[in-house]
């Protein structure tokens, strides 16, 4: 029993925080809303190692690699394959399940983050892929220019001569320190949760509350929960298993600690040190590996995100009563997707890019102002599936890319 509790302490800890923090959040919502500022320092101090980790991981494993072609391309093969099975599924659920009723009785308060993205087109993601300023793409948290120039650096640097070998110590000198302070911030895991689930629910208005727009929106958040399932725990674990021979469970124990924060922060981003500690130090994945597939998948891999986007889009189409057709439903399909690759790693990222969709098949942007009371529960379990996807992926890529196999 001491064994166990040693080996699971963080664990058993983000799991008593989860708890701790639902509790007091709900019958102490005055007490568990002033706690927020406990998971706001964690959520920050996470998110303050994101860019160096992913600036140093991603220019590091190339440079180690030293195949981007092939380790790319599969990569992104792969997590395309998943985004879209995971539309399809919501698209699947939502058309069979039909939770909206045609009565717009739901309404919401549009936040102008929201508002402000009327006329989003597909360009203002493409616009993403290359920044004219690196300082102020990093200052607001663009994670996709910043993987885009660490990829092209780790290349030139691979091309170096002798200087290869100063800047590759380099280099593994800094993932070091680096992942020190990761594991420092980790330490503090089960507080920071404890006061964002604490701090998000007392903000609510207690566990009652959420009770009761959870039934409001009852079919809407089963079909979202019903599509996420499906994803989570039928689809990728028979991906991991058919494509890296790994068991599925074996794998989700190794990952328990980054799917329980995921869960807690709703930030793929944020959760980023800690699942790359759990796959590369618990799972036994390749450094190399997956210090370049993790982060690029917090970034263009959202299966979660994907299907809750197509769910919703389709929900607020049959709450107005308006009927989406076979061409329409592809429409949905091909932008939901290209919608959540997008999306920042970060909380109610979807909310925004989810405007790209409505617009693409005619709906009104105010439909989102009907889920909202709902959204930020349902987003801890869609960055869930996220992080697990990109966990997935991580092994998978690992089996699949030859010369890792080989080395």
């Amino acid at each position: 029993m001491e064994s166990f509790i040693s080996k699971n302490r963080l664990v058993l800890g983000i799991i008593a925080g989860v708890l701790l923090g639902g509790a007091v959040g709900s019958f102490f919502p005055e007490f568990g809303a002033g706690t927020q500022i406990i998971g706001e320092l964690f959520l920050n101090a996470l998110k303050m190692v994101v860019l160096p980790l992913i600036i140093v991981s991603v220019t590091l494993s190339i440079m180690k690699v030293g195949n981007l072609g092939s380790l790319g391309l599969k990569t992104i093969a792969y997590y395309a394959v998943t985004t879209a099975i995971a539309v399809s599924i919501g698209i699947a659920v939502v058309t069979m399940v039909q939770p909206g009723d045609g009565s717009e009785m739901l309404k919401g308060t549009m936040p102008e983050v929201v508002k402000s993205k009327e006329g989003f087109k597909v360009t203002d993601i493409l616009r993403q892929i290359s920044t004219p300023n690196l300082f102020e793409s990093a200052y607001e948290f663009q994670i996709l220019p910043i993987i885009i120039a660490s990829l092209l650096f780790g290349i030139a640097f691979g091309k170096l001569n002798k200087e290869r070998q100063l800047v590759l110590d380099l280099f593994e000198s800094m993932d070091k320190a680096i992942m020190k302070v990761v594991h420092w911030i980790i330490a503090l895991t089960p507080i920071g949760i404890f006061g964002l689930i604490a701090g998000k629910i007392g903000e609510a208005g207690g566990g009652d509350e959420v009770l009761r727009l959870a039934m409001q929106l009852g079919k809407y958040v089963f079909c979202v929960l019903l599509g996420l399932l499906i994803q989570g725990f039928v689809i990728l674990p028979l991906l991991l298993r058919a494509l890296s021979g790994r068991n599925p469970v074996t794998y989700f124990k190794d990952l328990s600690e980054s799917l329980l924060t995921a869960f807690s922060t709703a930030s793929s981003s944020a959760t980023l040190p800690l699942t790359i500690t759990n796959v590369t130090e618990n799972a036994k994945v390749s450094p190399k590996i997956s210090k370049f597939v993790l982060p690029l998948g917090a970034t263009v891999n959202m299966d979660g995100t994907a299907l809750y986007e197509s769910v919703a889009v389709i929900f607020i189409a049959q709450s107005y009563g308006i009927h989406l057709g076979g061409g329409e439903l592809v429409v949905v399909f091909l932008t939901a997707t290209l919608a959540a690759i997008g999306a920042a790693g970060i909380p109610e990222a979807g909310l925004v890019t989810m405007v790209l969709v409505l617009q693409a098949v005619g709906l009104p942007i105010e439909g989102v102002g009907m889920i909202l009371a709902i959204d930020w529960f349902l987003d801890r379990f869609r960055t869930t599936i996220n992080v697990w996807g990109d966990s997935i992926g991580a092994a998978v890529i690992e089996k699949l890319e030859p010369d890792e196999n080989t080395a």
